[in-house]
């Protein structure tokens, strides 16, 4: 089935346009975690269906899934999807499972007859199988018609979870199709509890959950999977929220040719000569880049959405200043797609679940910054991201000592590294002290001399369009809170929010090489999502 291609020209400026306007709505979307199964024994299988793409395209494919249903979906905070775990879906269900399991995942190979046998890699753990027939790699699983464990087609591969990590398992048959076609997926080993290392209070519920009078008093829910808070046996790969990316990328003709020839033979024999699949991967000219089997838009809608029956995990991380984010980030196509996640750099802890220490200090992390983090095929990496808008030289909460707002009064009292610690249920907690009380500008007029590092144009020349989708400042109020009632700063969420409501500051991710951040040579599309800062007033509910 080809791709529908898009048959009315637009703009550049329209999808500029679009484009703000999915930055500026992106305060009431949908957040990422790290949604998974938990094992130590999975049961999976291999099938077709049609993956969605933004142009329209439906796209022949083939992917893992749940052969019986988990008995559990992780993180516990987030609801189990309806209808549980499907039958396919890409990237594959994600498995979750402890430091130091035995694991055991048993495939039924459900793919049409024409195409062949198939099987499972783990890289980086010794894995035994057994049933099924030999491969090249390992053993593998024949074409059948049935989710039941017959000898030749299910095989059982058993390992030790060995470390704790991020790791890819994959098509260990004729990978250059088969995981090309989808059949790819994660594999998270949570660290067990023993050495485990000693996390700091988890910033991001302290106050939160306490209903002070400046916050929600509902709190948030804890997503993160790690029952020690930390991602490995070091204090230094402790965290306060995590997210899974996996990177793909898809050429169409490949998938167009897979469906005719497997269309064609149709209903063929095994034993047949001619029932196998001879689909070229070369040239290789792929039209789709994906994050975690979507693209950007659909990448920043719920996760187990609907309308993506077979692609059910998301990309929409979202966080308060001052939290560690860990990346947990696998290259699982062809190529390698230089990402950029704007904001920091990135801190890698460890590659394949290795982790990186200093040779002199084993409790010390050697891992190195990231400008853009470089997912090479078939290489796992976890790093961690972190904002506190230090050195942005005005205060991001827009506190102003003039206004009315209890809120524009509040201290700033730096500790040994100048951040605002003291109590972590204020709404500043982690503010940069050095910039307390710092105006972006001085007098809000166009061109008119300022105290501040910034001068922004005259509002007036916002009010023709929806161009300007937020503010200079953090939280509900903020703007309003730092010029006052008469003020002309924009007021943020111009375009979806009201100034009294939830703003946040949007840093683009995306991936340096340019075409991979369209769909079909559309800009924008591909390998694209944001990062939200949230101010700690708002909750950031992760469970869809």
């Amino acid at each position: 089935m080809r791709a529908t291609k898009m048959k009315k020209a637009i703009t550049k400026t329209q999808l500029l346009l679009a484009l703000m306007m999915a930055i500026a709505l992106f305060t009431t979307a949908a957040h990422a975690a790290a949604p998974g199964i938990t094992g130590p024994t999975f049961h999976l299988t291999a099938q077709p269906a049609f993956l969605t793409q933004p142009d329209g395209g439906m796209i022949y494919s083939w992917g893992y899934g749940c052969a019986s249903q988990p008995t559990s979906f992780v993180p516990a905070a987030v609801p189990r999807p309806t209808g549980g775990c499907p039958l396919m879906q890409v990237p594959g269900p994600t498995l979750v499972v402890t430091e130091g399991q035995t694991v055991t995942v048993t495939l039924v190979n459900n793919l049409p007859a024409a195409a062949g046998n198939t099987s499972l890699l783990f890289p980086g753990f010794q894995a035994t199988a057994t049933n099924g027939v030999q491969g090249l790699l390992t053993r593998e699983s024949t074409p059948t018609t049935s989710t039941s464990c017959v000898t030749a087609s299910c095989v059982t591969y058993t390992f030790v979870a060995s470390s704790p990590g991020t790791r890819a398992y994959y098509s260990g048959t004729q990978g250059d199709l088969q995981v090309e076609m989808g059949l790819y997926g994660a594999i998270i080993v949570l660290p067990n509890t023993a050495n485990a290392p000693t996390c700091p209070a988890h910033n991001l519920h302290a106050g939160l959950a306490t209903g002070a009078t400046t916050l929600t008093a509902n709190g948030e829910k804890d997503f993160r999977l790690s029952a020690t808070g930390a991602a490995y046996h070091v204090a230094g790969s402790c965290y306060d929220r995590e997210y899974l990316f996996q990177f793909t990328e898809m050429d169409p003709s490949i998938h167009t040719q897979a469906l005719a020839q497997v269309t064609a033979k149709a209903g063929c024999a095994l034993a047949d000569p001619v029932c196998h699949l001879e689909v070229p991967t070369e040239p290789y000219h792929p039209a789709y880049f994906m994050i975690n089997g979507r693209s950007m838009p659909d990448d920043m809608d719920p996760n187990y959405a609907p309308e993506y029956p077979h692609q059910p995990y998301n990309g929409n991380p979202h966080m308060h200043p001052g939290e560690l984010v860990l990346l947990r980030i696998v290259g699982q196509g062809r190529w390698q797609h230089p990402f950029h996640e704007h904001g920091n750099h990135v801190r890698i802890l460890a590659r394949d679940g290795n982790i990186i220490l200093s040779q002199s200090n084993a409790a010390e992390l050697a891992g190195p910054l990231l400008f853009t983090t470089t997912t090479t095929p078939g290489l796992a990496m976890d790093g961690i991201f972190y904002y506190t808008a230090k050195g942005l030289n005005w205060d991001m909460y827009g506190h102003n000592p003039t206004s009315s707002d209890p809120l524009a009064t509040l201290t700033c009292t730096p500790d040994a590294n100048g951040y605002n610690t003291g109590n972590p249920a204020a709404v500043n907690y982690y503010e940069w002290c050095q910039d307390h009380n710092k105006p972006v500008q001085v007098a809000p007029f166009g061109d008119v001399a300022a105290g501040g590092p910034a001068t922004l144009p005259d509002a007036n020349l916002f009010t023709n369009g929806p161009w300007y989708g937020g503010s200079p400042y953090l939280g509900p109020d903020a703007t309003i809170r730092a010029t006052g009632p008469t003020g002309t700063t924009p007021p943020s969420g111009t375009i979806a929010n009201n100034p009294s409501a939830e703003a946040g500051f949007a840093f683009m991710w995306h991936s340096h090489n340019e075409r991979e951040i369209t769909t079909n040579n559309i800009f924008p599309g591909g390998m694209l999502m944001m990062m939200l800062v949230d101010s700690r007033e708002f909750v950031i509910d992760e469970s869809n």
